[in-house]
Formats: structure tokens, C-alpha cells, sequence
């Protein structure tokens, strides 16, 4: 481990030196590459730092115990200093860890009511509402990019965009299917009904991630439907744009003009794109797609919310919470650190 860590070091080091230097100060993709990676190393280089100063406050309690008369205080002092470096030896381990390349991505999430009618669009909007509050109490902003919403409350189908500090490292386990256990609001006879929302979390797709061929796509100007706020229906600016060689379709209507629509459903079309191309690597590699929680695909049972014990559980992990109340207002963090926790303990176990 420590020879790992010397060559971050060294590594830190040298991309410090290297963004000084004139050629890449003038290059603007350069620095930005550079001044990522020294940010990614930056928590890794600082706990090895503290960790090398504990290896030497250890070293100096242990001669000061060699002193019959400070051997009760050294003891002591040993005793916390080896704790202190328990935990950092603990926490770089998990530091060590391969990182994800889009944890610090922002995301686009699209959520669509699945099986069970109105109730399941309904689900589908309560997510949603569920979404909008822990972005809110993560700092995180939420831009609506296309709705579709449903005469029974709710919608079918919502897409946004969620910005903001390490995204997607956190929002990244919520693919999949969810599942409502409650009584609906048109069930006139007080059974539970089981209805399911799909959600589908995809890093947005950077400058350099993914370069899009405007060949290869379709725009297409429409008149908005629906609800989409004042003078949605007046104008010809809703824009629909097509991938030809994959079929993927992008509707956007949500923006007050033709042009604003357009960089939305280009920026969302870039993203599936670039997610597509995620899930081919992934599959063409195989073992981190069989290591990690989930497949992320929308048809994957992971979490049920059942409404009359207020519990949720995730399946993947076997974790239950008896406050669905809390999580539905936001409080969805405990559920979501102890998908990271079972995350980093799986590829502690892979390393």
C-alpha cells in the first residue's frame, strides 16, 4: 500500500510542477485535466501526510516509554495513537479504491410510471418530489428538461437534470424499478396496491466525453402540448431530435424557446449516447458489472416503499428503514451511504 501511495504522492507532485509550466497554462483543456487530477489526489496525498506524521508520533511515544517514569503516559498515549492510525490506515484503503471517472459528474434523470396505471404515474411524481428535496438539501439544482404529465396526478414520464458537487456518485444507485406498496387514492374499498416507477440516472456527458455527429441527427420543430408554463402552447418551439443510427429520440418542451429546447434535447441526447456507450464497455468488461450493486438497468427490481409499516427496503443490499415518511421528504441519505458503504466493502474485498 505504502508504495502505491508514494507514487501518488510523487504523481501530485509532478502535475503541481507541470500546471506552472507556460505551454499549459495557454491550453486551456490541458489545465482543466490537470487541475482534476491534482483535485482527485489532492484527500489521498493529505491522509497519507497525516498518516506518515502518526508512524512518527508512534515511534517517538514508544523511546519516551523506554523511560521507567514516563511509561504510564507513553502507554497511554501509544494506545490513541495507534487507534488514530487504525482509522487512517482504513480510510486510505478505501481512498485506494478505483474511482469512478464520472462520480463528479452532474446527472440526467428520467423517471416514468410503470405498472399500475394513474397510481404508478402518481409514484412516479412522488419520487420525483422525493428527488427535488435531497437535491435541496445536498445544494444540488434541478432543471426540468421535458414532462409528460398525467391526467390522474403525477406523470408518465419526467426528465431533469440534476447540478452540483458529486452528483452522480451518489445518485448513481437509484437505477431501476421502485415499488409502491399502498392504498391508492381511487381504491374505494382500502386494499394495498403494488404499482412500480422506473428510474434511469445518467452521468451528463462532459465536452470531452463524447463528441456529437450533427450528421447523424434529426431536429425536428413542433408545437408544445401539455403543461410547461405561460405561453407553452402559442409557439412552434418544442424540438424533437432524433439519433439517426440508433433511434434514440429526444423530446424537449419545457423551455420558453425554440433555441433553449434545442441545447437541452442536444445536451440529453449527448448523454444517452454517452451512457449507451458506458453500458457497451461495461458489458464488454464484464466483472465490474457482475461486482457492483445493481445492474442500472430500468427493469431490475431495487427498492419497495411500502406505505402502511412506513418502511422501504433496497433489495440488493437487504436494507430496511422504518421511516419511508422521512425518505419521502428528502431524508433519503441513510439509504444511500449504506449503498456506498456495501459498495466500498465489495471492491475492498475485490482489491
Amino acid at each position: 500500500m505504502n508504495e502505491r501511495l508514494d507514487a501518488i504522492e510523487k504523481r501530485y507532485n509532478d502535475l503541481n510542477e507541470e500546471l506552472l509550466k507556460p505551454d499549459v497554462l495557454s491550453n486551456i483543456k490541458k489545465t482543466r485535466e490537470i487541475s482534476k487530477e491534482i483535485s482527485d489526489l489532492e484527500t489521498i496525498v493529505n491522509t497519507y501526510k497525516e498518516y506518515r506524521k502518526k508512524i512518527s508520533d508512534i515511534s517517538e511515544a514508544k523511546e519516551v516509554s523506554k523511560d521507567p517514569e514516563m511509561y504510564e503516559f507513553a502507554k497511554e498515549e501509544l494506545s490513541k495513537l495507534e487507534a488514530e492510525k487504525n482509522v487512517l490506515e482504513n480510510k486510505l484503503k478505501v481512498l485506494l479504491i478505483p474511482k469512478d471517472p464520472n462520480d463528479g459528474k452532474n446527472v440526467i434523470v428520467e423517471i416514468r410510471g410503470a405498472a399500475g396505471g394513474d397510481e404508478a404515474n402518481i409514484f412516479a411524481g412522488d419520487l420525483y418530489r422525493m428527488y427535488t428535496k435531497y437535491s435541496e438539501k445536498q445544494g444540488w439544482k434541478i432543471e426540468v428538461t421535458s414532462e409528460e404529465q398525467s391526467e390522474g396526478g403525477g406523470f408518465s414520464q419526467i426528465c431533469f437534470m440534476v447540478k452540483g458537487n458529486n452528483v452522480y456518485s451518489k445518485l448513481k444507485y437509484e437505477s431501476g424499478a421502485h415499488r409502491v406498496q399502498r392504498v391508492p387514492v381511487t381504491e374505494t374499498q382500502g386494499r394495498v396496491h403494488t404499482s412500480t416507477a422506473t428510474v434511469l440516472v445518467m452521468p451528463e456527458a462532459e465536452e470531452f466525453d463524447f463528441e456529437l455527429d450533427m450528421n447523424e441527427v434529426r431536429i425536428d420543430i413542433t408545437r408544445s402540448s401539455g403543461c410547461g408554463g405561460q405561453g407553452v402552447n402559442t409557439t412552434d418551439s418544442a424540438v424533437r431530435a432524433t439519433h439517426i443510427p440508433t433511434g434514440i429520440i429526444v423530446y424537449c418542451q419545457v423551455g420558453r424557446s425554440q433555441i433553449q429546447n434545442r441545447e437541452m434535447a442536444l445536451n440529453t441526447l449527448k448523454t444517452r449516447l454517452y451512457n449507451l456507450k458506458l453500458q457497451e464497455k461495461e458489458e464488454k468488461e464484464g466483472a465490474e458489472r457482475r461486482s457492483k450493486i445493481g445492474t442500472g438497468d430500468r427493469s431490475e427490481k431495487i427498492r419497495t416503499y411500502n406505505y402502511p409499516q412506513n418502511r422501504v427496503t433496497d433489495h440488493r443490499i437487504g436494507f430496511t428503514l422504518m421511516q419511508l415518511d422521512r425518505v419521502m421528504e428528502g431524508d433519503l441519505e441513510p439509504v444511500i451511504e449504506a449503498l456506498i458503504t456495501e459498495d466500498q466493502k465489495r471492491k475492498l474485498e475485490e482489491e
